[in-house]
């Protein structure tokens, strides 16, 4: 099944202003893990927003009928961006969206913020 990436592309870490970005470090992450995830299998999105700007830059990794994790911290460089599509296609292989820790790309471990479980099949 499918896995999801969700990113925010609206993330700016704190240092972003300092820099004088032009673009926000949301949207350099979002296109690196396009980037990476081209012809993976696992499917990216961008949205606006996912109200962790304490754990800028954001993203969420889901698929229907899975656990569903939001991870947050990530810097937007290219190591960052592989190691959360490595992820995404561990979680797209897995059943449950659990994946064990002892197969987690270096790069996600500590950057996990929230689990969330399926929603019902039934209303």
């Amino acid at each position: 099944m499918t896995s999801w990436i969700t990113i925010c592309d609206t993330c700016k870490r704190d240092d972003w202003a300092d820099r004088g970005a032009t673009e926000t470090d949301g949207e350099v992450l979002a296109t690196l893990i396009e980037s990476a995830a081209a012809e993976t299998g696992v499917r990216t999105r961008r949205t606006s927003c996912l109200m962790g700007c304490s754990h800028g830059c954001n993203i969420a990794v889901q698929s229907k009928g899975k656990l569903a994790y939001t991870m947050g911290r990530f810097a937007p460089v290219a190591e960052d961006a592989q190691a959360i599509v490595d992820y995404a296609r561990l979680h797209a292989e897995s059943e449950t969206g659990q994946v064990p820790y002892r197969t987690w790309p270096q790069g996600v471990k500590g950057h996990f913020v929230t689990r969330h479980p399926p929603l019902p099949d039934d209303d």
